[in-house]
């Protein structure tokens, strides 16, 4: 490999963000490209798709042959809420292969017994936050109910661009949180990105079913990434 591209390959993965080592089988060249970059034509495409599945592969694109080495940060989940609903969350994400952390300042709820062998900050986010920034690798659910909790982490979400960003309660306790976050200096396409009421709609009525919805939903968001401008999906 290029000194030069292995060193920008490797502090694209420090950063958490996402690149593709890109090498030309004819003649060995190779370059990295990031997510975001514009390439045009089949290989534009075969790349793209690469950073939506994460796979890594030869492909045949302009008449040659690339090697497309995927490198994307881990997915993770960050729970804003150690509530009943995170109870069931945390283990079905990390099943999926999700890390999860819970912040809730909420001693009585953000406990070791509730959440073992789980990330917990009996924090406020506003701290956790600060200290361990979020990115668009990073799926946020806000579960707690309560704007002093919820809103500074959903303004973080959107403001780091995380690829998921959903927020529990019913559409009238959302509109009233849609007023405080333009307050706050949110822009109304930010805010059109949070998923709220929170999950799919499948009817969920427990703490496990909304779990489940929850989780399919920020997993969708994630293998759909790129694809909502051209009204297609996964």
């Amino acid at each position: 490999m290029d000194p030069y591209a292995l060193k920008t390959l490797n502090a694209e993965r420090r950063a958490r963000r996402a690149a593709i080592l890109v090498t030309d089988l004819g003649d060995g060249r190779d370059r990295v490209v990031r997510e975001g970059d514009r390439v045009a034509g089949e290989l534009g495409a075969a790349i793209a798709k690469a950073f939506r599945t994460g796979n890594s592969g030869s492909v045949e694109a302009e008449g040659r042959t690339f090697f497309l080495n995927a490198h994307l940060p881990q997915p993770r989940l960050v729970v804003i809420g150690a509530v009943h609903i995170s109870q069931v969350l945390a283990p079905m994400a990390r099943i999926a292969g999700y890390p999860v952390e819970i912040i809730d300042p909420r001693t009585a709820f953000a406990t070791p017994d509730r959440f073992p062998d789980i990330a917990l900050h009996a924090e406020w986010p506003e701290d956790v936050l600060t200290r361990q920034p979020l990115d668009s690798y990073t799926a946020l659910a806000a579960l707690t109910h309560d704007p002093k909790i919820d809103d500074f982490a959903l303004r973080a979400a959107l403001d780091a661009g995380c690829f998921y960003v959903g927020a529990l309660g019913s559409r009238k306790t959302h509109a009233k949180r849609v007023e405080r976050l333009l307050a706050s200096g949110a822009t109304a396409d930010q805010i059109a990105r949070i998923h709220a009421p929170i999950g799919l709609d499948i009817g969920a009525a427990s703490p496990a079913e909304i779990a489940v919805a929850v989780l399919a939903q920020a997993i969708h968001a994630f293998r759909s990434r790129g694809l909502e401008s051209k009204g297609a999906v996964a």
